[in-house]
This record gives C-alpha cells, structure tokens and sequence, in this order.
C-alpha cells in the first residue's frame, strides 16, 4: 500500500511556478516544443506529473497536493476574460458565436457516437461508452464526478468514477498537446497572422529574444486586481442567489457574467476611471493566473489511475482525439471563416472536445503570443464552453444514457 504524502497549499502554489519555469526553459531548448506552439505549462506539468508517478511505482509514495490556491485562480483568469469583453466585440462576436455553438453541439453527438461504436467494438463493458465520451471529455472531470453515481447504480459499474477520471485526465493530455500543432499547421498552410496592433487578453506578445514585450507599473497590477477582487466578490455574494433561481452555474461563470456587466457599464458612468479593459497589466496577471492553474492541473493528475484500466482505454481515446483533429480541421476551421481568428479557435476547440475550457486557453494564448492577437476568439469561446455547452451536454448525456 503506497504512503500518502500531502502537500500544503503554498508549497503547491510554489512548486507550480517551478514547474512552469522548467516548461519555459524546456520550451526555449527544445525547438519543436516552441515551434507546435506546447504552453509552457503544459510542458513542466507533464514532466510533474511523470515525476509523481515515478514516485508512486518506484518510491510506493502517492503524491497528493492542495489545490485550494487553484480555484481561485480560476476565479482571477474568467474576472480578466469577462473584463475584456466590450459589448462592441459581444455583437461583433454574434455570429461567430452562434456558430461556433451550434459546431460544439454537433460535435456532442459525434463524440458520443464514436465512444458508443468504438466501446462496442471492443466489447466494452454496458455503461462504459458514456464514459469515453462526452460524460469525461467536453464535460471534463467535473461532470464526471456528477454523473459517475448515475451510471454506477443504472449500469452496475462499480468502476465508473475511476474509468471517467481516467477518461478526463488522458483528454487534457492529449488537447494540451494537440491544440498547438493544429493551429501551427492551419497558419503555415494558409499563411495566417494576426492583429500585431490589437491589445493583447492573455499574455504579452514576446519579442525575438523570447521575452514578454512592454513595461507594466506597479500601480498598473495593483489598480487591475482590485477590480478583479472587486468582481470575484460580486461574484462569490451573487452565486447563492443564482443557485436559488433553480439556474446551477460554476462560481467562475458567475464571476465572468459579472466582469462582464461591470466592464460595459462603470467606465461609461465613470469615464474618469482607470479601467484595465484590454491594458498589458489585465493580460499579465490573466496569464499568471491561466499558467500557474494549468501547471497546478497537469501535475497533480495521478497518472498511475490510467494503468489498470488496459489498452481499451487508450484505443478509444486514440480514436477520439483523431476524430476531434479531424472535425477541426474540416468542419470547425471553414465553418469559422478560414481566417486567423477561426485558426486560433482551432487550437481552442481542442480544449473543448478532449480537455476543458482553461486549456483550450491556453493552447490559443500559446499561439497568440507568436502570431499576432485575435480578441474574439477569447470572448466567443469562454461563452460557449463555459457555459453554453453545459446546459446542451447534460440533455445529449440524458439522451444517451436512455
């Protein structure tokens, strides 16, 4: 029986920010990483959450961390997204929105189709399929662990939070590394570039030698988190209210609904305010919170979960993330205007069909970063993979599990 050893919150929250370092540093080493677009957290998570099975095989050591500092950067990173959304980009992103739902939607259905065929072509297990496919992909681990007792008591699987939190943690695996590459050869093949005058959402673009472009004052940082405080507190009182309307939504929807509302409204009634809508200071500490909290996820995933689960598994997750790459690439990209924005929501996408929303992201701030911004592929797909999708994944999982 391994020992478990508990790590505290601040050492977590340190170790996290070593982690992204030995991802940049790996990144600017190692060609290929920083040409397929790989975030750097994804890389130092990886190498994290390799290392912590090691310790489990070899040392009998089950490392587990406190991810208590995560959630709230999830909170810090929807507050900046919501706070760059003017209602000017809201319309703009209309149609692109619409669309980029109904493709999500569609996708449900054929995600679970290749999970209910692949699962019995295998032989798999009476349950399993809802498993492998939209219960622990688009919903991620979250709607897994919602919906693992349903499934257990309808289908009699005893191992159904197990095989759906393997499910969900091989998916982010694989849409952290895949997202990149799709975008990089949607780029190349097309020769697409961004706005290079555009104000960045998340990160600061990076000058030839690698580093973050632009000076930021220490007033800049500290006038942008009070507002984000200011929003993630709205958000926090608001939350029980929403929960007694019978409306179920994540505390980080709640607060990017209210950034927002506050971004569209304050500056207009106080035009003399400083406000961090669209400034390098709101980017960077977006980019803080989105690394920090992806590197937190990539290294406390318990990889050795996946071992007893055979190659099946694998197969259907194989057959996923190509069927994922090869809707992007010939449904989602046309459909989205085969431009640089619907290339960049290419890279997103991943994180919508095989991960979740904070990876999805990521893989398009990775892109972002080299090739010039796209603001509306930041605003359209929050909106719909936070939220949107949900409400239409809980009735395809309704359906399939009848």
């Amino acid at each position: 029986m391994p020992t478990t050893v508990q790590v505290t919150g601040l050492l977590t929250f340190t170790i996290a920010i070593l982690v992204f370092f030995l991802g940049a540093g790996l990144n600017r080493a190692v060609g290929p990483l920083r040409r397929w677009n790989i975030p750097e957290a994804v890389t130092g998570g990886l190498i994290a959450a390799l290392t912590t099975l090691f310790c489990y095989e070899v040392l009998g050591l089950a490392v587990s961390f406190d991810l208590a500092a995560r959630d709230m950067l999830l909170l810090y990173f929807f507050a900046g997204i919501g706070l760059n959304a003017r209602l000017s980009d809201l319309v703009a992103g209309g149609r692109p929105l619409v669309v980029l739902l109904i493709l999500t939607v569609v996708y449900l259905a054929v995600q679970n189709g290749l999970s209910a065929g692949t699962s019995f072509l295998l032989g798999l297990p009476s349950g399993m399929a809802p498993l492998l496919g939209s219960v622990s992909l688009i919903g991620g681990h979250g709607t897994t662990i919602a919906w693992a007792p349903l499934i257990t008591e309808r289908f009699g699987l005893s191992n159904a939070l197990e095989v759906g939190i393997a499910s969900a943690t091989l998916g982010l695996v694989m849409a952290s590394l895949v997202g990149g590459p799709v975008a990089g050869l949607l780029i190349s093949r097309f020769r697409l570039h961004g706005n290079d005058a555009a104000a960045p959402m998340v990160g600061l673009p990076q000058d030839d030698a690698g580093r973050e472009s632009g000076s930021v004052t220490h007033l800049d940082l500290l006038s942008t988190l009070l507002v984000l405080n200011i929003c993630i507190l709205i958000g926090y009182a608001l939350e029980e209210a929403v929960e007694r309307t019978g409306l179920k939504l994540p505390l980080f929807v709640v607060c990017l609904l209210v950034a927002i509302v506050l971004t569209n409204t304050v500056p207009r009634a106080l035009p003399r305010l400083t406000w961090p809508t669209r400034s390098r200071a709101l980017a960077l500490v977006s980019d803080l919170s989105l690394n920090v909290f992806l590197a937190m996820s990539l290294m406390s995933m318990q990889l050795w979960t996946l071992g007893g689960l055979g190659p099946a598994l694998v197969v259907v997750l194989g057959v996923q993330t190509v069927g994922a790459v090869l809707y992007i690439l010939f449904v989602v990209f046309p459909a989205m205007g085969r431009n640089y924005q619907a290339a960049v929501l290419a890279a997103g996408f991943t994180g919508i069909s095989l991960g979740a929303t904070p990876t999805a992201i990521a893989n398009m701030t990775a892109v972002t970063k080299v090739h010039g911004a796209a603001p509306t592929a930041f605003i359209i797909l929050p909106l719909v993979s936070a939220f949107f999708i949900d409400i239409a994944n809980a009735v395809a999982i309704g359906f399939f599990l009848r």
